[in-house]
């Protein structure tokens, strides 16, 4: 691609030249949903295979995606994302919430979303999709936790906007609940583990912000980190921009053991009905053999 002297210093216009065209952002998107091999890849995107190929090969070329083998007769290869690559998905995610707002929406700023909704159908058509292997989020322990509890009958995971408020902040509607929403899951946790539920609460604040709130609210369940970005993008979840930070829009999914979706709420505006409702759906999930 031919530039302009003046683009070569600045970093928009290098970005531009590494994601190409809209094909490559395409690509980006399917393998951080966890499409990372090429057949898979061309039925997601609808790209001819000459095409895929060189929207691949340009990727690979600039540092962003790695093919990693994983059949010799014939030879197959999985595209995966580099440390370069996995440092777009904030990119990905913050790209989606301007076309959710702004081209899909009405451009009104908020943490819930309309029942017709292209976000509302997006959530929803996860019910019967199984979750990407190897989508580990740092825990409040500092270490990497799995999202699906392989010994649970179910797990719940609940996403949420972050604890505690952003001084200086105007409110933004369905924001407002998330220390309610983990003190009521906090109450509920016998009951939960009872019927062989297992908790996950989920925000992009930073680990030490969650790991403070845990232990002031004695929250007895993991809060993950998705300060990266990576499950947003991996589920293409709704976000919102508040506090300086994208933020996930308050939903719930119950996952089974095997790591399929069995149940969505969004959006979530009755909070303790939710709660109620979430440990329901999971209790008729079957447990693990």
């Amino acid at each position: 691609m031919r530039m302009h002297n003046a683009d070569e210093t600045c970093g928009i216009a290098q970005a531009a030249v590494v994601l190409g065209d809209w094909w490559n952002v395409l690509v980006l998107r399917e393998i951080a949903r966890g499409h990372v091999r090429f057949d898979a890849l061309a039925a997601e995107i609808g790209l001819s295979r000459k095409i895929l190929t060189e929207r691949l090969g340009r990727l690979v070329a600039h540092g962003v995606l790695h093919r990693s083998l994983y059949q010799r007769r014939p030879v197959r290869y999985e595209y995966l994302l580099t440390d370069a690559g996995a440092a777009l998905l904030p990119v990905l995610v913050a790209m989606q919430d301007w076309g959710d707002r702004w081209v899909l929406g009405d451009g009104a700023l908020t943490a819930t979303a309309a029942e017709d909704g292209a976000e509302h159908a997006r959530v929803h058509a996860l019910t019967g999709t199984r979750l990407p292997d190897g989508l580990d989020l740092p825990g409040t322990e500092g270490v990497g936790l799995p999202l699906v509890s392989p010994d649970a009958a179910a797990t719940v995971l609940f996403t949420y906007p972050g604890t505690g408020a952003d001084r200086g902040e105007p409110p933004i509607p369905g924001a407002a609940g998330c220390t309610l929403e983990n003190r009521l899951f906090r109450d509920a946790w016998p009951d939960f583990r009872r019927a062989g539920v297992d908790l996950r609460g989920i925000s992009t604040q930073l680990v030490d912000e969650q790991a403070e709130f845990a232990r002031a609210e004695q929250v007895p369940y993991p809060l993950l980190s998705d300060a990266r970005h990576r499950l947003a993008a991996a589920l293409r979840l709704p976000v919102f921009r508040g506090g300086g930070r994208l933020r996930h829009k308050r939903l719930i999914l119950v996952v089974d053991a095997a790591r399929t979706v069995r149940h969505t709420l969004f959006p979530v505006v009755d909070i303790p009905h939710a709660v109620a409702e979430s440990l329901r759906l999971a209790e008729g999930c079957d447990r693990p053999a």
